[in-house]
């Protein structure tokens, strides 16, 4: 006779750990969140049951601590540890140290862990088993020459991998041979700093590959089955962006050979619980295996969605010695399902990560959209963790349905403080592209246009709803005839010039107030005079009626910035003091500045060096992936201000530089 576990502990953070503590809650089993420094006051913690606190922000010193996460679980009374995914979730040295402190360790065995953890040993395994593999090199050998004289032998352009990576870290496509020495540089670096290992592997690149991964489980009975597939092919730096099930185009057969491959996989290394098996795929149907992750994954809620089944109960029941709930003939799929992720990031910068205080998010309130977030209104994206704030997930009965209820989502959420992704999603499921299922993993690069591109002005609906966002703060809280936001005076109505900057554009506004709002003219780019009145909406919206046709808005104030979103419009419009210059003055020539915060991990050069435009200058280690920059133009270093191991801010001078 099997049983739960009594008291959980989640050894992991942000939307994953509240995941897993809302089932563990519904099977009515305690639950145990750890926190670094930074996080004491997360969502995380803030829904366990109990919490511990396990180190420094520096996730080495915290939840990469095996030795203090173990501590944490015998100090709270936990008889099971589940790691998510990322951080220890693949770390057989931690399974065996849950095991030796008599923790259930929710979670394959070591030896699996180890057989899949590096892919080099895996890819190795599997091809004994029949399954597919992608040309390249495995090998141990792993000194500079001998790596490149195996690129020149598959042929380029190639894809250096982390033997031991996941999650898009610590990859590196090279194009020629002068430029491998210095990307399998940086990726050893990524792939020392994320998992412990500089160990890398080559693969010869596909050029237009989709990427599908099929979801597997295995009991410790033996009995393994596939829940279907999921297409990843949407990715940024080597990251996935949109995730749906099932993929589009998959024939039954296909998926078939495919989930047969998977299963085989799992059988040959005595898999048990939530596994990955990942596969490129050629535009003619042949799948090779990427990898197989040992760990359930960022993207399984849409296989949920269209199984109907709680893949963190299976791993549960399975961790306790349960059998599999059902068998393969048994499973089956309805409707489709699809998933984004909503980053604190730029876009417009490379996604480069923007840490900050999360003002206000909002998501639509639908039954049609399931929300997995680690993060709530006031709460801090850290720049010491993955910059996710929230997983938006939509099911329908069809592709175009899903792709329809995405698009509605999207429009009506909102966010006010980083930087985040939210227009670029927005777009992202607008393009022909992705409508079509016209998929690979270049997506982004071929519809960059669409993606990228913006008007060239503001449309005035968002000047008006800063306008209005202001206004209607500056209403009295207490009514008298003293504090009317009528703008009354004995010599007459009030008049007020304010100027609104969205990115790099700038709008003069002429505010006439009258006893029912305010009449406004924008000069951007020419005269456009309107009436606007506007008040709070019950749901916590603006009502706002602009020349007699209404609307609802989002807007939110802090410190001279309104955030708003109006008519799927999301934008941040600065309210320029009049005191300031409008004169912006020109910005330091020739300085490299630091594009967020970071540590600095590598410097390439130093004062007096000449480097050709794009070459690399330094690197910043950020939110868990490195960043290389690189120099603006053929030029002169003339001054070095850091050195490696340096943490740095936003904005700080890195390097000058002379361009010729």
């Amino acid at each position: 006779m099997t049983s739960l576990p009594r008291r959980l502990l989640i050894a992991n953070r942000g939307e994953i750990a509240c995941r897993i503590i809302r089932t563990a809650k519904r099977l009515g089993i305690e639950t145990v969140a750890v926190h670094s420094d930074t996080d004491q006051h997360s969502r995380h913690v803030r829904l366990a049951d109990r919490a511990e606190r396990i180190g420094p922000a520096a996730a080495r010193q915290s939840y990469l601590d095996i030795e203090a996460v173990i501590a944490a679980a015998k100090r709270s009374g936990a008889d099971a540890v589940h790691p998510g995914y990322g951080f220890l979730s693949e770390n057989a040295a931690f399974a065996d140290a849950c095991e030796a402190a008599g923790l259930l360790f929710v979670g394959p065995p070591a030896s699996a862990i180890r057989a899949m953890g590096s892919k080099s040993e895996a890819k190795r395994l599997l091809e004994d088993a029949g399954v597919p593999l992608t040309p390249g090199y495995h090998g141990e050998r792993q000194d500079a020459d001998t790596l490149l004289a195996e690129a020149d032998r598959i042929g380029y352009p190639i894809v250096i991998k982390a033997s031991a990576g996941g999650g898009g870290k610590g990859i590196r496509r090279v194009d020629r041979p002068e430029d491998f020495v210095s990307a399998l540089a940086s990726c050893q670096r990524e792939a020392s700093s994320s998992f412990g290992d500089p160990k890398v592997l080559i693969e010869r690149y596909i050029t237009k590959p989709r990427h599908i991964e099929i979801q597997v489980f295995a009991d410790r009975h033996g009995h393994v089955v596939h829940l279907g597939e999921r297409d990843c092919s949407i990715q940024r730096r080597h990251q996935k962006v949109l995730e749906e099930a099932p993929a589009p185009g998959m024939t039954a057969a296909r998926r078939a050979a495919m989930g047969e491959a998977a299963v085989n996989a799992a059988k040959r290394v005595g898999y048990v619980g939530a596994g990955t098996v990942e596969f490129i795929v050629e535009p003619d149907g042949t799948f090779y295996l990427m990898e197989m992750n040992t760990r359930l994954q960022v993207e399984h809620p849409v296989t949920e969605m269209i199984t109907g089944l709680d893949l963190v109960e299976w791993q549960l029941r399975i961790a306790a010695g349960e059998t599999l709930p059902l068998e393969q003939h048994e499973i089956s799929l309805s409707g489709h399902a699809i998933e984004v992720r909503l980053y604190a990031e730029d876009p417009e910068r490379g996604f480069l990560p923007s840490p900050g205080r999360l003002l206000r998010w909002q998501p639509p309130k639908t039954d049609d959209l399931r929300v997995d977030t680690g993060v709530e209104s006031g709460d801090e994206i850290s720049p010491h963790y993955d910059a996710m704030i929230a997983k938006l997930i939509v099911h329908g009965a069809t592709r175009e349905l899903a792709l329809s209820k995405m698009a509605g989502a999207l429009r009506e959420t909102f966010i006010a403080g980083p930087r985040n992704n939210l227009q670029f999603l927005s777009r992202l499921v607008a393009t022909r592209s992705l409508r079509d299922a016209d998929l690979d993993t270049h997506l982004i690069e071929r519809e960059h246009d669409p993606l990228f591109a913006h008007s060239a002005r503001t449309h005035p609906l968002v000047w008006l709803a800063a306008l209005a966002t202001l206004l209607v703060d500056e209403f009295p809280k207490e009514h008298s005839p003293w504090t009317m936001p009528d703008g009354f005076r004995l010599v007459g109505q009030t008049r007020r010039r304010l100027t609104l900057e969205c990115r790099d554009e700038r709008c003069a506004t002429l505010i006439e107030y009258h006893s029912r709002g305010w009449r406004i003219t924008l000069d951007n780019p020419s005269a456009l005079t309107l009436e606007l009145r506007a008040c709070p909406a019950e749901d916590g919206r603006l009502a706002l009626w602009v020349d007699g046709a209404s609307y609802y808005a989002h807007g939110h104030l802090h410190d001279r910035t309104a955030y708003v979103l109006i008519d799927g419009l999301q934008a941040a419009v600065r309210i320029v003091d009049p005191r300031e210059s409008t004169d912006s003055g020109d910005a330091p020539s020739g300085g490299l500045r630091s594009p967020m915060p970071g540590r600095v991990v590598a410097v390439h050069v130093q004062a007096g060096d000449r480097v050709k435009r794009g070459a690399a200058l330094l690197a910043l280690e950020a939110m868990k992936m490195e960043h290389v920059l690189t120099a603006p133009a053929d030029g002169v270093i003339e001054h070095v201000h850091v050195s490696e191991g340096v943490q740095v801010a936003e904005a700080v001078a890195l390097v000058d530089f002379k361009s010729d």
